[in-house]
């Protein structure tokens, strides 16, 4: 990979992905570098890795909650805590795979970012719930739902995900520039300087 390219692993489920999936476009814009987006599966990559969510170690997930506050704050982002978390997100990414087949994995990211951690965070584990947010952003649910069944798009978010934790990821998000590994939204000051070291 360039050094002049960053390389983003999030899953739609980790609030510290939705930060930085916000802040890394202009990021990018500053350093004039490319930004290469790469849904993973976040469920997988902790089996793998013996890694687990902070939602199951209640201490750190009460200060994790706060902390996004901060963070949020600091980035001039919006930023809820969604009430249906954790939830299952293998529909989701692999979603990000049918959309990336459409051309539309950055509108279809943001969409469903902000259905899960914006202003009014919704259960994406509720199929009747995600029908009603893709139908609202434009997307026919029916292809969605067609998609997501597509052998090459379950392919697809498999082979990503174990792309990931060959590279030695162990949780999200994480951020490749050339070979250098940043793991999580509070590294992205790190992230910038060696786009502009590039």
């Amino acid at each position: 990979m360039s050094q002049h390219q960053a390389e983003l692993l999030y899953d739609f489920g980790s609030p510290t992905s939705y930060l930085a999936f916000k802040q890394m476009p202009r990021i990018a814009e500053r350093t004039h570098a490319r930004l290469l987006l790469t849904p993973v599966l976040l469920g997988g990559i902790f089996k793998a890795t013996g890694n687990q969510s902070p939602a199951n170690v209640p201490a750190k997930a009460k200060w994790m909650h706060s902390d996004m506050a901060l963070w949020a704050r600091q980035h001039g982002q919006v930023f809820n805590q969604n009430p249906h978390f954790p939830i299952n997100t293998i529909s989701l990414m692999r979603g990000a795979y049918w959309a990336t087949g459409k051309g539309k994995l950055v509108e279809y990211s943001h969409v469903i970012f902000d259905a899960m951690w914006g202003e009014h965070p919704r259960n994406l584990g509720d199929e009747q719930v995600l029908r009603g947010v893709l139908v609202e952003a434009g997307y026919d649910a029916g292809d969605f739902q067609q998609g997501i069944a597509d052998p090459a798009v379950k392919d697809a978010l498999k082979a990503s995900t174990e792309g990931a934790i060959a590279r030695g990821v162990f949780g999200c998000p994480t951020i490749f520039v050339g070979e250098q590994m940043f793991f999580g939204q509070d590294r992205l000051a790190f992230v910038e300087q060696a786009l502009e070291q590039g």
